[in-house]
Formats: C-alpha cells, structure tokens, sequence
C-alpha cells in the first residue's frame, strides 16, 4: 500500500479538503434544515419554475450560494468548525495506545494446567509486567478451570463440609457423653477461733464441765479412786481462744456419664442439620450451572470480539486499497475531489471502529482471566475457532419438563423449606418433658497440717484440732433428672411462629423461581431459534455482499459507479459480516443458557464435575443424581 503516495497527493489537495471536510460535518444538520426551509417557502402563482438566471446573469444563483454560505455559518456558529487538515496530515492509522497493543498482543502457546493455578486467595496483586504471557485455551479447559479455581464455588465446598461435620456433631448427641474429671489443689490457711462466753452452762455433761465443777471429769489411778480433777477436753473458758495455721494438699477424680433419655428436640434438630446440608449441596450444584453459563459467555464473547478485531482490521486495509485507487482516479480526473474526502472520511471511522475493536478484545481477555481466576501474570486468548452447537436436543415442552425434574435450583428451596419445618419441630420441643440420666464415680485423698498455735486467754478448743490429718475416700451418685419447662412468656410460640412465616416465604420464592426458570428457558429456547434463522439469512448476505462489492469496484473503476454506491456496498458487506458472526456467537450463548438449566452436574463436592458443554437426551435419563 502505497502510503507515501497518497501523503504526497493529499499535499496537492490540502486547501480544498480542509473546506471539504468542514462542510461534511454539517450534511446532516442541512438534510433536516433545508426540508423545513423548502416546505415553509409559499409555492409561485404560476406553475411554471422561475428562469435559472435573471436577464442572462449568474445573479440567482450567487444569490442562492450566498444564502447556503449564511446558514453554514450559522450552523458553524452553533457546532463549532471541525478542525482542518495541515499539509503535514497522512491517512494512515494514527499510532495506537502502547497499552492497548500489549494487551491484544496473539498468543504464545496453550495455557498449562501448572500456569492455571490460582494465587493465594490473601494475595494483592504487584506492579504489572509488560511481558505477561498470553496463552491461548479452550472453551472446556476454561470450563475445567473455573470449575476448580473459582473462589464462590470453593466457598461453597466450605460450607458443605462444614455442614457435614455439624451433622455428624448434632447425631452424636444420641450417645451418652461420658468425661473424665480430676483436680489437685496445694492451699495454706490461718484461722482464729475466739469465744467471749464460757460453754459450761448449757448441760451438755462433764466433758464440756470446768474444773471443780459437778459433775466433773476425773482421773483415776486404779480406776476406783480419784486422784485429781480437770477441766472437761471440751471445755471453752470465756474469753479462751486459739489462733493457728493450716496447710495442705487434697485431690479428686472420677468419672461422669450424662444421657438424655427423652429429649423431643433432639431428632427435629438433627434433620434440620441434615436439610440444611442438603440445601447447601443442591446450591452448589446450581452454581456449577451458572458457573458454566458464565464461562460459556465469557468465552464466546472473547471469541466474538477477536472476529470483530480481524474483520475491522481487514476493512481498514481495503479502505486504503480503495483509496490509492480513488486518489489515482481522482488525478486522472475520472472521479470528483468530493469522492476523495468521502474515502478519507470512511478511512477515519472505520479506524475507530478498528480501535474500539482491540479495546473490546483486550476487556474481553481481562473478563474471561476473572471468571477463571488465574494468577495475575497470565492473559487468556480463545484457542477454539468458532463452531455452530449441536441441535438441541428436545423440543420446548420437553426442555420444561426436563429443566423442573432434579433441577438443584428448586430442590435448594425445598430443602430450605423442610428445614424450617424441622426447626419449628425442634422450638416447640422446648415445651415438653425432657428426661435425662446421670452417673458418677470417684475418689479423693487430702493432707492437712495444722501448726503455729497460739493461745487466746485460757485457750479453747485444743480437742478439735489435729496436727496432721489424712483422708482418703471415694463416692458414687446414680440418678434421673426431670425437666419440664411450663411457662416462658410466648418466648417459645413466637419463635416458631417466626419460623412458620419463614417457610411460608420459601413456598413464595419456589413460585418465583420456578417461573424464572420457565422464563429464562423459553427466552432462551426462542432466541436459540431466532439465532439459527438470522444465521442462515446472514450468510446469503455475506454472499450478496461480496458479489455486490466486487462489482461495485469495478464499475466504480471504470467509471459506471460512484462513490457512494461504492461506499454502500462496502457497509453492507460489513454489517453482513458482523451479522453473520453476531448470529453464529448468538446461537453459541443461546445454547449455553439451555444448557445451563438442564447440565447433569454432581451434588457431592467430592465427585468429578464433567466439563460437558452439550447435551445428548440420554445423558437427561443417566444423569449422576446423588
């Protein structure tokens, strides 16, 4: 292409196209003003038109350019002029964005599973690379890796073993729990014992007599004759007191059996665990059907704007082709100069076009990279061509039925409602007996030391003091507790009232969901439809198109066509391309929506997810149901 050449010649016309090009600008705004001009302007009493010139002179028509000149200017006014061509202006492609080139950069290799892992979930991404890889990779590989790097979906995982270990928590509650329980402790005490009153008047016998008083304690020698007289072992004189300090260490242990024998909430709370968990499976399920669909999408509109990319690219390279031809007409003389500034302008659109291709492509790229989750340092390219789905498979009445039967989106809400159910059961068991059984068995030992005594008065309570005092032991209890709780305020009636009008709202959201789904699969049934017709009518319109712009060529060549026939069978060829490619990607995404409310896909987080991205009828009746 020859872009010295056409520089050169734009130099000749540089005057002319700066005005030409200002006029374009205001094509539209004249089309809508001169319309109004014309129909408001009276008609002339004869019905013959006015002579071209008056009286053999140019006048009329100066006068009418003079007028087109105002009006112009009076749009000029209002618009602002558009900005004129230098000299030193060229026709190529103005240099692109060095961002935007990085980014659409082809690809380099396949993408390896190694390379696709994901990074560490608490990771912030670092400064970005400008020799970040792209890697090209299937729409099933993609599928394969969303399915395993997604963080919802492993969020999900989570809370399904999580839900399985309360399950198998809440069921051991059928057993009896048996602790063992054992306690040493060492302690060090002091103590005063002090009585102000004599203890000897209350007739409690002579050991708690005074000395000399009747009846006394005697000692005897022979056990006959009474050698002397003292005071009762327990004898406390008033004001008598004792201070001492005890230290020592005691233990204990044994063991300890606790069984709830009749408990009513206990059951209702384990199957509402175990509802519970099976809603959290069936919403896994579901996001490996919107997970897919969201790759599918992803995928296909990457593979749509990198079409779009070529297709623009190639537009642009015959623009200038078509160019240098009209610049070489045009300085034979055999097209107008309006022809050259018209293929200047299709040159500068279509090049925007171009652009806002290579942007599209390059967000395309960063959208399908999120979906899947890969390290930072990776760009995905679509690896596929673009190839038609199979035919569905059923008809639309058998789509329903299928999409209703086994469908995780559904089932999550009934699981929802029957645990709410289960939980009712569970509250109001609050208010009946609970029966429950206790055992226990068990030993102690202690040390004690008493030491540092002293006395207060005449001291007191020498009798019940031991210096050193050990103790072994053990003990056993068997029994039965009761419990019935009889009144609690409605704390209990309101708790499973709340919980009724929670089930009630489940039974709700089943209505809407379901005709969400009968919704979504008919809009997409329908489109599915629409898709593969405006298919088969795009392509006999890219075929038309071709044939009509291979003639438009050369009749504009040789001088039977002009240039804005030339331009319209250009847009149309384009537009039928773009068509063509919108329908084929159309009746790709229309596909996955279908597919997306019928996939077979496991409910367990341990079974393999298969990266089937069609759907055969037998696969509806073998599908892996858990």
């Amino acid at each position: 292409m020859h872009f010295g050449r056409i520089k050169d010649m734009q130099c000749q016309d540089s005057s002319l196209l700066r005005i030409a090009i200002r006029g374009t600008l205001l094509i539209p705004l004249i089309g809508g003003v001169l319309p109004a001009i014309v129909r408001s302007a009276p008609l002339p009493s004869s019905a013959a038109a006015p002579p071209l010139n008056l009286g053999g002179s140019t006048l009329q028509l100066e006068r009418s350019w003079e007028r087109l000149n105002q009006q112009l200017d009076s749009l000029d006014t209002l618009l602002g002029p558009a900005p004129a061509l230098d000299a030193s202006d060229d026709l190529l492609t103005p240099e692109l964005p060095a961002n935007l080139m990085d980014a659409n950069r082809p690809a380099e290799g396949p993408l390896l599973d190694d390379n696709s892992r994901p990074e560490n979930p608490l990771a912030l991404p670092g400064s970005a690379s400008k020799d970040t890889p792209v890697q090209s990779v299937s729409l099933e590989q993609a599928v394969a890796i969303a399915f395993r790097n997604n963080p919802s979906l492993q969020v999900q995982r989570d809370r399904i073993e999580a839900q399985a270990a309360r399950v198998a928590s809440l069921a051991g509650t059928y057993w009896p729990t048996i602790s063992v329980f054992a306690d040493a402790e060492g302690f060090q005490s002091g103590s005063t014992t002090y009585s102000p009153y004599a203890n000897n008047s209350f007739g409690f016998g002579a050991l708690f007599a005074e000395k000399g008083q009747t009846p006394n304690l005697a000692l005897t020698t022979n056990g006959t004759s009474v050698s002397a007289e003292q005071d009762g072992p327990f004898f406390v004189p008033a004001g008598g007191g004792l201070y001492a300090v005890a230290n020592g260490v005691e233990s204990q242990a044994g063991l300890e059996l606790n069984y709830a024998v009749i408990d009513f909430a206990r059951t209702p709370r384990v199957r509402a665990a175990e509802a519970r968990l099976e809603q959290f499976q069936q919403q896994y399920a579901n996001q490996l059907r919107t997970l897919q669909l969201e790759v599918s999408e992803a995928y296909y509109q990457l593979q749509l704007n990198e079409q779009l990319v070529r297709i623009r690219d190639a537009v642009v390279r015959t623009d200038l082709i078509v160019l240098e031809d009209t610049l070489n007409l045009k300085q034979a003389g055999l097209v107008p100069r309006v022809d050259l500034l018209r293929r200047s302008a299709t040159l500068a659109t279509d090049q925007e076009d171009l652009i806002q291709a290579l942007a599209d492509r390059a967000v395309s790229r960063r959208a399908l990279w999120s979906v899947l989750n890969l390290p930072a340092d990776v760009i995905p390219s679509a690896a596929d061509p673009i190839n038609l789905s199979p035919a569905w498979p059923l008809n639309l009445e058998q789509t329903l039925l299928a999409a209703y039967e086994n469908n995780p989106e559904l089932d999550a809400i009934l699981a929802t409602r029957r645990a709410l159910a289960l939980r009712q059961d569970e509250t109001a068991a609050q208010l009946l007996p609970q029966l429950s059984l206790f055992a226990s068995v068990g030993g102690l030992a202690s040390v004690e030391r008493i030491f540092n005594f002293s006395l207060i008065g005449d001291g007191c309570c020498g009798a019940t003091f031991l210096p050193l005092e050990q103790v072994a032991g053990y003990d056993w209890s068997i029994g039965l507790a009761f419990n019935w709780m009889i009144f609690n305020a409605g704390v209990t009636s309101n708790a499973v009232k709340a919980l009724s009008i929670q089930e009630q709202a489940a039974t709700q959201a089943y209505a809407a969901t379901r005709n969400a789904i009968r919704l979504r699969l008919e809009r997409a049934f329908l489109n599915h439809e629409a898709s593969l017709a405006k298919l088969l009518s795009a392509r006999r319109a890219v075929g038309a198109s071709k044939e009509a712009f291979r003639d438009s060529t050369l009749r504009y060549k040789t001088g039977l066509a002009n240039e804005v026939d030339l331009s319209v069978t250009q847009t149309q060829l384009v537009n039928s391309l773009v068509n063509r490619l919108v329908a084929t990607v159309d009746v790709n995404v229309t596909y996955a929506q279908l597919l997306r409310e019928l996939l077979p896909v496991p409910r367990n987080p341990k079974q393999a997810v298969p990266a089937t991205l069609t759907l055969e009828e037998s696969s509806l009746r073998s599908a892996p149901w858990p």
